[in-house]
């Protein structure tokens, strides 16, 4: 059993882990890591503090096991703990690299209870979606937003919730 002794501590250590990516074919993601802020839970395992860009299969919350190589640079090895969150991406149709572009899209889904950040460089967005939230209605503003060309949007890590919402 994974105690979370991070949690709620003010004073809770913070760590950069680093996930290793893959590119497929068309050279995506545009890096050959991704480095996320986490709390440290002790020992070899930290609990992911912001929204992935890039990374697949993790959300913010969940925990990860690492390994420090010499240089002092935490590698994530596993997943040991998921969140109930999910990890969504946006692309917005047009001027995501601008600001205000970006944060209209946040503002969109800040009722639902869905957090996130923006990124100017690759003009995206990525969606923190709590497990607790009304997961059908993101999930539908989300669909509907892609029908209107406001943004396209990719699954970076959904919950079982997600998959059968709105079914």
């Amino acid at each position: 059993m994974i105690v979370d002794e991070g949690a709620g501590r003010p004073e809770a250590e913070m760590v950069k882990v680093v996930f290793k990516l893959h590119q497929d074919e068309t050279g995506w993601p545009p890096a050959g890591s991704e480095r996320l802020w986490a709390v440290s839970l002790g020992d070899d395992l930290a609990r992911l503090d912001n929204v992935p860009f890039f990374v697949r299969g993790y959300a913010m919350g969940d925990v990860v096991r690492f390994a420090t190589d010499r240089a002092g640079v935490h590698w994530v090895q596993e997943a040991v703990r998921y969140s109930d969150n999910c990890t969504i991406r946006i692309m917005p149709g047009e001027g995501g690299g601008r600001d205000e572009v970006r944060q209209a899209v946040l503002d969109a889904f800040a009722p639902y209870g869905v957090t996130g950040e923006g990124i100017a460089r690759f003009g995206m967005v990525a969606l923190n979606v709590p497990g607790a939230v009304d997961v059908a209605s993101v999930k539908k503003l989300l669909e509907e937003g892609e029908e209107d060309g406001r943004w396209e949007f990719e699954e970076g890590c959904v919950t079982e919730a997600w998959r059968t919402a709105g079914r």
